[in-house]
């Protein structure tokens, strides 16, 4: 089976502080939706890439961990997570320090001490966990 690629775009025009960005998904789910320093370093409209990355590791997580129930053949009603990025100042700058799931479950024939091992287990085992370690490679061009 071939890779599965799925896709987004950022743009980003002027200075730091001043500057404007958006981000685009392959699906068109995003669409040139808005960010700035103040949405992502303060409390602005817009989005930014650090709740980006909170809603792709929530949805993962809740998927992955409602796919392992349903494989122990448990009923799953229903799985929310919240996950929240910590973004911690630092001397150079600012550094993803923490992320912190919260998952509420409403599973069927399951006791809490289960399910909250299986969460942890789908802490290791989720595409999005596991991606955060993975290598990374870039390509530049610059335009001319």
């Amino acid at each position: 089976m071939a890779d599965i690629e799925r896709s987004a775009s950022a743009t980003w025009t002027g200075t730091l502080r001043e500057g404007n960005g958006t981000v685009s998904s392959g699906s068109g789910t995003l669409n040139d939706t808005p960010f700035t320093f103040v949405s992502r370093f303060e409390s602005g409209k817009g989005t930014n890439p650090e709740e980006l990355l909170a809603a792709a590791h929530a949805g993962c997580f809740t998927m992955a961990l409602g796919a392992g129930l349903g494989r122990a053949n448990l009923k799953v009603d229903k799985i929310e997570t919240t996950a929240t990025v910590h973004l911690t100042p630092q001397t150079s700058g600012f550094k993803i320090t923490k992320i912190h799931l919260i998952t509420h479950g409403k599973v069927e024939g399951i006791t809490q001490e289960d399910f909250a091992a299986r969460a942890e287990e789908t802490k290791k085992t989720c595409i999005i966990s596991q991606a955060l370690s993975v290598e990374m490679d870039v390509e530049a061009h610059l335009e001319t």
